[in-house]
């Protein structure tokens, strides 16, 4: 038996995530915990994982309005310095405390590696968006660039990074003061804290863009826990009249006004329409959505299982869903790394994506009447589908962090055993 400490933002998708890991761990004979900041323990369901919290930080999310634009970047950044810090000064004491053994670091948490560090514990990171893990011909997750490996391309990706390490200075700072305060060599990036062992994805091989051989990176598909049943879908497709299932995640599901362009798109073309706006539209706010159905939260997987089309924010765990069910994707990308989820959607043929931006709803009518008539779309949907139901999820992932962790322990054990004097 292994105790993992899990070390995640307090983020309802990167929770959820990591408590999938941990359940799957549990499964297999370990004890697991996840450290978050201040509040974020009440995100976790399970009753088989310990939960703790650090703080002050900069607490969980709140369902409030996220900006979007530079001032929403320089916000989150600011806020996950706050969060790193945190768990930077009441972490490992929290960590040793427990007895954690191995520690599972989600990328976005950097904290998490240089605790492991600290603490000399064997580390892997996760990937609960899409993977951070550095490679020239690949554009930063957040930005919605195109693949394009040419000589043009690579040069248009050194100046995305230019420009990210302007932005980033807050999260950089935050960093080298970490690795200080905890006597560790100095880095900056939250790539220079990702586990020389391997990253754990979210994402499949097909679905991301093409990277170099060497990637330690393990494509598992969605991570899901125990208690994300598929459910039962309140609404059937009737075989005439395209169902579309629109969500907006539960961090921009108050966008009424998006809500109701996709409302009109879909009256438009004859579609009938589902809505789950995760709790943040009032029940006046609901009721002027022209849709079928309107509510607060959908068992996701059920009814995209009925729906012909999904309409969402290019949140990674929405697309995957719906890529599953071999359902293709208009994305509606807003912020965090739902430019790039939406850019390998379009990369792979299996959706299309617009601009939130001035969106009228003619242009998004067109875009569902392409995604409906062109054969090839849901074609690679279906491809991608049956890649993310055999490639593993959570379970494969936990195979994988028990064998990793214990040849590390191994090597570690037979190294110490080497320095030992020998008797006289």
């Amino acid at each position: 038996m292994t105790r993992f400490l899990l070390v995640t933002p307090p983020l309802l998708s990167h929770v959820r995530a990591f408590e999938a890991l941990g359940e799957a761990l549990v499964a297999r004979g370990h004890r697991a915990a996840i450290l978050l900041n201040a509040g974020g323990a009440a995100l976790v369901r399970s009753p088989c994982i310990d939960r703790f919290e650090v703080g002050p930080g900069a607490g969980p999310a709140q369902l409030t309005d996220r900006p979007t634009g530079l001032f929403g970047i320089l916000r989150t950044v600011r806020e996950g310095a706050w969060r790193t810090e945190a768990l930077v000064t009441e972490g490992p004491r929290l960590a040793a405390r427990w007895g954690a053994e191995a520690v599972l670091v989600d990328q976005m948490e950097p904290a998490g590696a240089l605790l492991a560090e600290h603490l000399e514990l064997p580390f892997l990171s996760a990937a609960a968006a899409l993977p951070i893990d550095p490679d020239p011909a690949i554009p930063a997750p957040y930005l919605g660039w195109p693949y394009d490996p040419s000589p043009e391309g690579l040069k248009r990706n050194r100046g995305g990074e230019r420009v990210a390490r302007l932005l980033l200075r807050r999260q950089r700072e935050t960093i080298r003061a970490a690795c200080s305060r905890l006597g560790l060599p100095l880095r900056e990036r939250m790539e220079d804290c990702l586990s020389p062992l391997a990253s754990l994805s979210q994402t499949v091989a097909g679905f991301d863009y093409p990277r170099a051989p060497a990637a330690r990176i393990a494509a598992l598909g969605p991570f899901r826990s125990t208690k994300d049943n598929v459910g039962v879908s309140p609404l059937r497709s009737d075989g005439i009249r395209p169902l579309v299932f629109a969500s907006l995640g539960t961090l921009q599901g108050h966008r009424l006004g998006l809500f109701q362009t996709i409302a009109r798109a879909c009256r438009q073309v004859g579609a009938r329409l589902a809505i789950a706006h995760c709790g943040r539209l009032s029940p006046a706010e609901a009721a002027t959505l022209d849709a079928e159905l309107v509510t607060d939260f959908l068992p996701q997987r059920a009814i995209l299982a009925e729906a012909d089309l999904c309409i969402c924010h290019a949140g990674l765990n929405t697309v995957l869903d719906a890529l599953e069910a071999g359902v293709p994707v208009l994305a509606l990308p807003i912020a965090y790394d739902q430019p790039g989820v939406a850019a390998r959607l379009v990369h792979q043929g299996a959706g299309l994506s617009l601009s939130h931006r001035l969106l009228s709803p003619s242009d998004l009518a067109r875009a569902l009447q392409r995604l409906t008539r062109e054969p090839g779309f849901r074609r690679e949907a279906e491809r991608l589908g049956r890649e993310i139901a055999s490639a593993g999820g959570a379970t494969r992932g936990a195979e994988l962090a028990e064998r990793l962790v214990a040849e590390t322990l191994d090597g570690i054990s037979r190294s110490r055993r080497l320095k030992q004097p020998e008797p006289a």
